[in-house]
């Protein structure tokens, strides 16, 4: 049973899919980055300073202190129940860029893709018995037609 297990976890898709995984991890904190830090703060500023991991809406007041809160994180502190949209749209974002470097990975991965060519004929149809015989051949092996 172990010496299947390590044959199944040392087959190359497996392998390969860690390796996926495991970049892909990291290029979703290079995502989240790229959003959170140089994406969303200039469309915050163009929108009136909002800063959209602070927008929330107050369910429910916390019990250490009442509304309003200067922050989600102070929100979160005193213990207020919240619905965090602008953390929504941070991710919506982050999806949206992550899914579209995909789109454009497997795009150019199928345009780098040659396709075969057809190959060579070797066989030719005999016109009498319709039968596939060998390019090369004079008589039909199956009808035993000359052929021109």
């Amino acid at each position: 049973m172990l010496k299947e297990f390590k044959a199944f976890a040392m087959r190359g898709n497996v392998v390969d899919m860690a390796v996926g995984i495991i970049i892909g991890a990291a290029f979703g904190a290079i995502v989240k980055s790229l959003v959170d830090d140089v994406i969303m703060p200039p469309i915050g500023m163009l929108m009136g300073n909002v800063d959209f991991s602070n927008l929330y809406v107050v369910l429910k007041e916390g019990a250490a202190a009442a509304a309003p809160y200067a922050s989600l994180a102070d929100a979160k502190k005193a213990g207020a129940v919240t619905i965090n949209y602008g953390v929504f749209i941070n991710s919506v974002i982050s999806f949206l860029i992550v899914a579209f470097a995909v789109f454009m990975l497997i795009r150019n991965i199928n345009r780098l893709k040659q396709e075969e060519a057809p190959a060579a004929a070797t066989t030719k149809d005999c016109p009498f018995c319709a039968s596939a015989i060998p390019l090369k051949a004079t008589r039909c092996p199956h009808c035993t037609s000359e052929l021109k």
